[in-house]
């Protein structure tokens, strides 16, 4: 039996050949661990400091023209989940957001970047905010290598974002963490 690999099939392989070293991580949070309360959003009887953690990341294809940062509660009690972050249009060249880098206005985002509105209706970081006494829910921090910077109405929902930023993907990486409050006393 011969082996014969097509085009596409070989571009196929690139493409995940190069998906595979594409990879993130943080000196904040660490995969699989429990988030740390200054992550919490202040409001919603949430108390923490609504700070984005610091984000690294490396092994992006070579073709990546911009990249878009996502935090998503998988857990959320939606029956969508919830968006509480969404960076968009971070250039190329970048491959690492500071702490703190989701305050809302975009001021510590690298130029040209910009935030996506998320599930609290803000452009920028809204921090941990699960139920109290619901179980941990797990947040799926991703970056998103683009094909394209994208482009959505400043006041784009976040699933529009979303939209946009999946049909312009060409490789992503994410960890999960995980955040919890005791039940009300």
């Amino acid at each position: 039996m011969k082996f014969v690999l097509t085009s596409l099939a070989l571009m196929t392989f690139a493409t995940i050949s190069q998906a595979e070293t594409f990879a993130l991580s943080s000196p904040d949070i660490k995969a699989d661990s429990v988030i740390e309360k200054r992550f919490e959003f202040n409001g919603f009887g949430c108390s923490g400091e609504n700070m984005s953690p610091a984000l690294n990341w490396k092994g992006a294809p070579k073709d990546t023209k911009a990249f878009a940062v996502t935090v998503y509660d998988l857990d959320a009690p939606t029956g969508s989940g919830w968006w509480h972050w969404m960076a968009i249009n971070i250039p190329a060249d970048v491959q690492a957001l500071a702490a703190n880098s989701g305050a809302v206005g975009g001021k510590n985002l690298p130029k040209g970047s910009s935030h996506g509105r998320n599930d609290y209706g803000v452009t920028g970081w809204g921090g941990v905010c699960p139920p109290q006494g619901d179980k941990p829910h797990r947040y799926i921090f991703t970056v998103h290598a683009l094909k394209a910077p994208i482009e959505v109405p400043a006041d784009a929902t976040a699933a529009l974002t979303g939209y946009v930023m999946g049909m312009n993907t060409i490789a992503k990486t994410s960890f999960t963490a995980t955040y919890g409050r005791p039940a009300a006393k």
